[in-house]
Order: C-alpha cells, then structure tokens, then sequence
C-alpha cells in the first residue's frame, strides 16, 4: 500500500509559533525572564492547556503561585494569537498544489481548545483545503502518545501505511513511526517537496 494521503502538524510547519516573542515583550530583562519560565515551567503549563486543561483553572493556579506575574499569565490567553508568527514560508504553496492534485489533507495539533477556535476562524480559507483536524486539547491527548495517532487514523479513514506524516519534533515523527505512518521531520519546505515528490505526491 502507497502512501496516498498527508497529515501535517500545524505549529511550525504550517505556521510559525514564537512564544519568546510574546513574552520578551511583557519581561524585558532576560535574567528574570528566564528565571520565570524556568520557576513556573511555563512551556510545560502551556502543554497542559494543550492536553485539554482549561485555561481559568490553569491560570488561577499559576497566577497563586506567581502573584507577581499575574497579568502576563492572564494575558497569554487573549494574546496567543501574537505567538503565531505567520505561513512558514513555501508550505501554503506546497499545501495548495497537492489540493490541486486532490491529495487527501489532515491534520494533528497539539493546541489549546480554547485557543484553536479564533486561530482556525482567522485561517479558515487556509484550513478549507483540510478533510480534518484533530486538535489536541478537544480529544485531551498530545503527540507523542500513540492514542492521538490512532484516534486520527480512525477519524481520518486511514489505513497507517497510506498517511505520510509531517512534524518538526523528532519525537512526534518516532511516535508516528511507530504506529506504522509513514513520517518526515520538517526542515524546510524544499526538503519536504523533496519528499513529496519521492513519495509520487507531487
């Protein structure tokens, strides 16, 4: 059985997301900036709202625990579309043309539930091209746990070896792997048109 299908991953592949951006603005003085992710385990807080946790509940836990930096942690929610750096360069492109040639396209986002709704709203023209999207935080699982793999396979009506996966985490691209996907860790859109086209997709 040929690869016939792609699932992308969103963050980084088909947009960027800079969350250092966001938060140079609201600390300023890298020491005290560095100390507060590392302190707080922000990027690892940031995951629990990914894996389905609500945001008021997760906010008011860290915020008790980090008074001093309350805002910044209320704001993340109303402000995380400033983290999305925009299209990678050349994947809209790339995610066009195999539309043209009718190539099956999914998607599996580890993103906020919460979140994703006006993210997807601003972009839908863009998501219009995809059959479907599982979002993380809406299932309450996260790449790399196989479950979110198969849960997608299922939804998606795919057999493993006809879905070419795509993701910029190593460890996302071996869980892919493991469940029998067919997967390729993101550079750069020319490395994956590269592989598209070894693939007969393009």
């Amino acid at each position: 059985m040929s690869v016939s299908a792609v699932v992308f991953d969103v963050g980084n592949v088909l947009f960027g997301w800079d969350p250092d951006s966001f938060l140079v603005r609201q600390i300023a003085d890298d020491e005290e900036r560095l100390r507060f992710i590392e302190d707080s385990d922000f990027y690892g807080w940031h995951e629990s709202l990914d894996g389905g946790r609500p945001f008021a509940e997760a906010e008011a836990e860290l915020s008790e625990k980090f008074p001093a930096y309350a805002e910044l942690i209320k704001s993340w929610s109303g402000s995380f579309g400033e983290t999305i750096s925009g299209p990678v360069p050349g994947m809209h492109e790339l995610v066009a043309e195999l539309d043209e040639r009718n190539v099956p396209l999914f998607a599996i986002t580890n993103f906020s539930a919460e979140f994703w709704p006006p993210f997807f709203a601003e972009e839908q023209a863009f998501f219009s091209r995809f059959r479907d999207i599982l979002v993380s935080g809406e299932v309450k699982l996260l790449k790399p746990d196989p479950a979110i793999y198969y849960l997608a396979l299922d939804r998606f009506g795919l057999n493993p070896r006809e879905a070419l996966f795509v993701d910029d985490r190593q460890i996302n691209v071996d869980a892919a792997l493991a469940v029998g996907m067919a997967a390729h860790l993101f550079v750069d859109a020319a490395d994956f048109r590269a592989r598209l086209e070894d693939e007969g997709l393009l």
